[in-house]
């Protein structure tokens, strides 16, 4: 049975394999610790939205190992499995799954943003009470976070060689403004991708310590 509507934040989590998550980090910290800061950042992301002010929905790969990551997520909430074969596909199903499941206005994040905190999320809220689209920019040209009054899902229709270059805020901004619909671009973050993003966020207080000692070299950790 669904749920009364109810705002509710959708975290897309890849599974914290070795050798899969943040390969771009692998010349820094090396396959097992890039695993470790996974499992860290999707512990950060699922602590900041999880709670009584909205419904959480984990989406987990699925993968189904035991290094997958559900257990991370907290006791009683909804898991949703991402499926599709590239990212406009799997977050156009979880829009959907959330949707569908009563959650309304929705905002999907990833695990990528380690500085995002509770208020901004709260802010995308705030904007989405007139706006249809909230946008959360990303130094790289990307979005760290997309609000939704409605389950647009067109806005996800890009080409999937989009997803892992510079166009993708540009591209969903043109698609926003082809439907008509009303956009506000919040606050920008930065990923975690490179070990350039490290070295910024490492000069972040904003960093949370528990991520911030994963990515110090490893004789100070």
């Amino acid at each position: 049975m669904s749920l009364s509507p109810a705002p509710a934040v959708v975290v897309m989590a890849k599974a914290p394999r070795q050798g899969m998550v943040k390969t771009r980090l692998h010349p820094l910290l090396g396959p097992q610790r890039c695993a470790a800061l996974q499992t860290e950042l999707i512990r950060h992301a699922l602590e900041t939205t999880s709670g009584s002010r909205w419904r959480t929905y984990p989406a987990h790969t699925p993968y189904g190992g035991p290094d997958d990551g559900r257990h991370l997520a907290p006791v009683g909430v909804r898991l949703l499995v991402q499926r599709g074969a590239d990212l406009g596909q799997r977050l156009a199903a979880a829009v959907t799954d959330a949707f569908a499941d009563g959650a309304g206005p929705l905002v999907v994040i990833g695990t990528d943003a380690p500085t995002l905190t509770g208020d901004h999320v709260a802010c995308a809220f705030a904007a989405l009470e007139s706006r249809d689209v909230v946008l959360g920019p990303a130094p790289d040209g990307g979005h760290h976070l997309i609000g939704l009054r409605a389950p647009h899902t067109g806005l996800f229709a890009l080409d999937p060689a989009w997803w892992s270059t510079d166009n993708v805020l540009a591209a969903t901004r043109a698609l926003t403004d082809d439907a008509g619909l009303r956009t506000e671009l919040g606050t920008p973050l930065r990923d975690l991708d490179t070990p350039e993003d490290a070295a910024a966020l490492l000069a972040d207080p904003a960093l949370p310590p528990g991520i911030a000692a994963l990515l110090k070299p490893t004789e100070t950790v």
